[in-house]
């Protein structure tokens, strides 16, 4: 089976694939940085309580936009497993096109997976994580190009971090835009208010391509905002670590464990 791991800002998420529909999926937190030793002494167990045998994992793959947790990672998932993973990033081979030397990991298997899955025509990726990120994609598997602004939890715990009588709230749709108590205006703000800025950016970038685009959402709270707009098509908390499977399997073959 395969491990796919994504290394993200904020959580380092695991994906195990029992087969293209079975998988079973973790997260751990991305800080504190921990070496190699820490991450080998969690990692040893990891897999007991989701009921799979590390013997069973023959082949691993990483993609990381946390360059200081990399090298610890896969030296300790090398230590474990006894083979080599392979990581991944924007440089790994497959169809995608792309002008940028600074496009992240995250990013370029965004792109692939919204490429080389059942996606038709013109594509918008929206990853709701530590940044919130549009890429936008064309049939041909060319990168039109991305947007980055702070993610909503990234803005949340700023907003209560950095206010006296502002608390920490769930993120959740309030029944009315017009918030009646501290919590729901907040909830309005962060629901509503983010929702607007992900249908108006949706709208240019559909304006910028000259047509009606796919919009695929992902990432942590996706699944907060697709049931409250039509212009998200499909939400899929796993896109991003598919892309990395897909492109493990682009390219296992010139790849010496």
């Amino acid at each position: 089976m395969l491990l796919a791991v994504n290394i993200g800002n904020t959580n380092i998420r695991f994906a195990v694939f029992k087969s293209e529909t079975d998988i079973i999926t973790w997260t751990i937190n991305s800080k504190p940085y921990r070496t190699e030793y820490e991450f080998f002494a969690k990692f040893s167990n990891m897999y007991k309580p989701f009921g799979i045998n590390k013997e069973e994992i023959t082949d691993i793959v990483i993609g990381s936009v946390v360059p200081p947790l990399t090298t610890s990672i896969k030296i300790a998932l090398q230590r474990i497993h006894k083979f080599k993973p392979m990581v991944v990033d924007r440089n790994t081979p497959s169809a995608i096109q792309h002008s940028s030397n600074q496009m992240g990991t995250d990013l370029y298997a965004n792109a692939v997976a919204a490429h080389y899955q059942d996606y038709k025509g013109k594509k918008i990726v929206i990853d709701f994580g530590t940044a919130l990120t549009f890429l936008g994609i064309n049939e041909e598997a060319k990168v039109g190009g991305v947007v980055i602004a702070p993610g909503i939890i990234t803005a949340l715990n700023s907003l209560v971090g950095e206010t006296a009588q502002l608390p920490t709230i769930e993120l959740k749709a309030p029944k009315n835009v017009l918030g009646s108590d501290t919590e729901t205006c907040m909830q309005s703000g962060m629901v509503y208010g983010f929702l607007s800025m992900v249908e108006g950016m949706i709208d240019r970038i559909n304006k910028e391509f000259g047509e009606e685009c796919f919009v695929i959402s992902t990432g942590g709270v996706g699944g907060v905002y697709k049931p409250l707009t039509n212009k998200i098509n499909a939400d899929d908390r796993l896109h991003t670590i598919k892309g990395l499977k897909i492109l493990y399997e682009l390219n296992k073959d010139s790849f010496e464990k």
